[in-house]
C-alpha cells in the first residue's frame, strides 16, 4: 500500500516527494537519501495510486514527483503527461536504466524536468532535485541531463583552441603513450572523463579492460570491496566472493573518478597496494600482483589536500607524478562557438531530434554566461533547446532562462574584447573553416557588433563601405544583426 498516513503532522516547512515506484529496496534507499537533504518521502507503488495520491493531504503539499520508469513500462510518457494536465507547476523526474536520447526526449517533451540514469549517485539525485525545485532563479533550463550520448574516444574530440585547453591536450597525447599514472584535476564538466577515455584509446593498453569508478557513487563502506574484492565471511552481508576492480582490470586501465573521495584508511591501502604492486582481498589470506594503469580525476586540488592533511602525501605524488588541469569553461570562452556547433552535430544525430544551426545572438547569449557546470552543462543546456525547438535555427530566443539569469545582478559574465564570441577556426573534425566562411562569420560579427552602422563597420574591418558591400553580396549574407 502507499505509505500516505505515516506522518500525520504535517510540517508546513518540508519538502515532499512522491516516489512512483514499486521495488521496496530502492524506494527505502531513495527515501534515506533524500532525507539526508531534509526531504520526505511518500511512496506510490503504481500510476492510479500516484494520481489518486495528489488529491490527498500530503499530495496537495509535494515539492517533486520522482518516476521509476519501471512501473508504468512503455506508458511513462503517457503518466507523465497525465500529472502534468493534473499538476502543471511541479516538476517530474524520471528514473530509467536506459541511456537513450530517444526516451529522454520524449519524457522530456511529455514534461519531465529531468532524467537520471539509473544506479544514479545520491549527488546526483540531490542535486536534480534541488535543481528542479529552485525558485529564486529561473535554472529549470540549467539543470544537468544525465542523457548518455555516445561519444567519439580519440582527441580529435576534444573541441576547443583555446591555450590552457590545448596545452591540457598535448600533455594528455603525451602521458597516454606511456605506462605511468595520470591525475586529472579541473571542475565538474570540465570533460575529465571523455579525456581519460580519449588516453586509454591511445594507450599501449588500448585493447585491454577500460573499467571507471565513480567513487562519489559507491557508499563508503563498499568502496574497498569494489576496488580489491573481498572473500567470503570476510564482513556480514559477504556471502560470495567478489572480484576487484584491480583484478579485473589487470594488464588495462582503471579509473578513479573523484578520488578525493577516498578516506585516509582506503588511501593508505591503495599507496601500499601502489607501493608492492600486490593486492589483497578484503578478508584473504593471500595476495596477487596486478598491473594496471591509474588515470584519477579530483575536483579539488590534492596538492591543498595534502596540505591540509586531508589526502596522503606519498599517494598524491604517486598519482600526480603526471598532472593535468582541464580548464573551466568560462576561462575559455573562445571557444563556446566551435562547442555549440559541435553539440549541435551531435544531437542532430540522435533518435527524435533534427539538425539544428545556432544563430550569433544565441553564441553571443552562449557566451556571456560563466557556465558554473562548464562543457556539461552547455550540452545539456543546448539539448533541452533543441528538443523544444520549432525551426531549424536556435537563436537567443531559444534560451529564456539564460537571459533571465543573465539580467540578474551578478549573473553575467562581462564579454572580454578577445574572447572571439561567435568566430569558430575548426570544423568539428579538427580542420581549419574555409577562409570565406570564417570572413562572413567576422563580417556578421562586426554588423551586430556595432549595431548595423556600416560605415563604422567597414572602418573597423579596414575596407571601404563598397567593398563591404561587395563583400556581403558575393558572400551572399545580408546586413542584419
Amino acid at each position: 500500500m502507499a505509505e500516505m498516513d505515516c506522518h500525520p503532522e504535517i510540517d508546513g516547512d518540508a519538502r515532499i516527494v512522491m516516489l512512483i515506484d514499486d521495488e521496496p529496496a530502492q524506494s527505502r534507499l531513495v527515501s534515506a537519501i533524500a532525507a539526508r537533504d531534509g526531504w520526505r518521502t511518500i511512496v506510490a507503488p503504481d500510476a492510479e495510486t500516484a494520481i489518486a495520491m495528489l488529491g490527498t493531504r500530503e499530495g496537495m503539499l509535494l515539492s517533486a514527483i520522482l518516476l521509476d520508469q519501471w512501473v508504468p513500462g512503455d506508458n511513462a510518457c503517457e503518466l507523465i503527461a497525465e500529472l502534468k494536465s493534473r499538476r502543471p507547476a511541479l516538476p517530474i523526474l524520471m528514473l530509467t536504466t536506459s541511456a537513450s536520447p530517444l526516451l529522454a526526449v520524449e519524457a522530456m517533451r511529455a514534461g519531465a524536468s529531468d532524467y537520471l540514469v539509473k544506479p544514479v549517485s545520491p549527488d546526483r539525485l540531490m542535486e536534480a532535485l534541488r535543481s528542479a525545485t529552485t525558485r529564486e532563479s529561473p535554472r529549470d533550463e540549467l539543470a544537468p541531463l544525465t542523457e548518455k550520448m555516445s561519444a567519439s574516444l580519440d582527441f580529435d574530440a576534444m573541441i576547443g583552441t583555446a591555450p590552457p585547453f590545448r596545452t591540457a591536450l598535448a600533455q594528455a597525447a603525451k602521458a597516454a603513450r606511456g605506462h605511468g599514472h595520470v591525475l586529472i584535476e579541473g571542475e565538474s564538466g570540465t570533460g575529465k572523463e571523455m579525456l581519460m577515455r580519449a588516453m586509454h584509446a591511445a594507450s599501449p593498453r588500448a585493447k585491454e579492460p577500460l573499467r571507471t569508478i565513480a567513487l562519489a557513487s559507491v557508499p563508503q563502506g563498499s568502496i574497498e570491496s569494489v576496488l580489491f574484492g573481498h572473500e567470503p565471511g570476510s564482513f556480514p552481508g559477504a556471502f560470495d566472493r567478489q572480484i576487484g576492480a584491480f583484478q579485473h582490470c589487470d594488464g588495462g586501465t582503471l579509473v578513479l573518478d573523484d578520488v578525493d573521495r577516498l578516506t585516509p584508511v582506503l588511501q593508505q591501502r591503495l599507496g601500499e597496494a601502489l607501493e608492492s604492486g600486490i593486492i589483497r582481498p578484503v578478508g584473504a589470506s593471500y595476495g596477487y600482483r596486478f598491473d594496471v594503469r591509474l588515470l584519477v580525476t579530483s575536483n579539488v586540488g590534492l596538492d591543498r589536500m595534502v596540505e591540509a592533511g586531508q589526502f596522503d602525501a606519498a599517494l598524491g605524488a604517486r598519482l600526480g607524478a603526471t598532472r593535468i588541469h582541464l580548464p573551466p569553461l568560462r576561462e575559455r570562452t573562445g571557444d563556446i562557438s566551435a562547442l555549440a556547433r559541435h553539440f549541435l552535430a551531435r544531437i542532430g544525430e540522435q533518435p527524435g531530434l533534427n539538425h539544428l544551426s545556432v544563430s550569433e545572438g544565441a553564441l553571443t547569449l552562449l557566451a556571456a554566461y560563466d557556465w558554473p557546470g562548464n562543457v556539461r552543462q552547455l550540452q545539456s543546456v543546448l539539448f533541452r533547446a533543441a528538443v523544444y525547438c520549432e525551426s531549424n535555427t536556435l537563436t537567443a530566443e531559444s534560451f529564456p532562462q539564460l537571459s533571465e539569469l543573465l539580467g540578474e545582478q551578478g549573473n553575467a559574465r562581462p564579454l572580454d574584447a578577445h574572447d572571439g564570441v561567435g568566430i569558430m577556426l575548426y570544423t568539428p573534425d579538427g580542420n581549419l573553416r574555409p577562409l570565406e566562411e570564417i570572413e562572413a562569420d567576422v563580417i556578421r560579427l562586426a554588423i551586430g557588433h556595432y549595431r548595423g552602422r556600416m560605415t563604422e563597420v567597414a572602418r573597423r574591418l579596414g575596407i571601404g563601405r563598397s567593398t563591404l558591400y561587395r563583400k556581403l553580396s558575393d558572400l551572399g549574407i545580408d546586413n542584419a544583426a
